[in-house]
């Protein structure tokens, strides 16, 4: 496993604190068009996801690694489908935990 650049568990309202950075966040589809996806946050703000696969081809539920370009948008590198059902709310207790003073646990 490459840890040279690890992708930080963000949620809409943490992604702010990595602009710049590699992120990972799971993401409930809304739509998807042209290569960019609409997604809602585990915390429910929505993402709009660059370079994305056609929706078509996605789940109800992705994660997104990828470059974080503003607090709204994701570059994404690499689209995974999570299926149709997800816990939002644990894996949003996930980044905080992730983002707290437990973080070294986490990168």
């Amino acid at each position: 496993m490459d840890t040279s650049n690890p992708a930080v568990l963000v949620n809409g309202e943490i992604i702010r604190r990595y602009v710049g950075r590699r992120v990972r966040c799971v993401l409930k589809v809304i739509r998807g068009d042209g290569g960019i996806l609409q997604g809602e946050t585990s915390d429910g703000q929505q993402i709009s996801v660059k370079q994305a696969p056609p929706a078509i081809s996605l789940s109800q539920f992705v994660e997104v690694i990828g470059v974080a370009e503003n607090d709204r948008t994701i570059r994404a590198e690499i689209c995974t489908n999570f299926g149709d059902k997800f816990d939002m709310s644990s894996y949003n207790q996930l980044c905080q935990l992730a983002n707290s003073e437990h973080q070294s646990l986490f990168i």
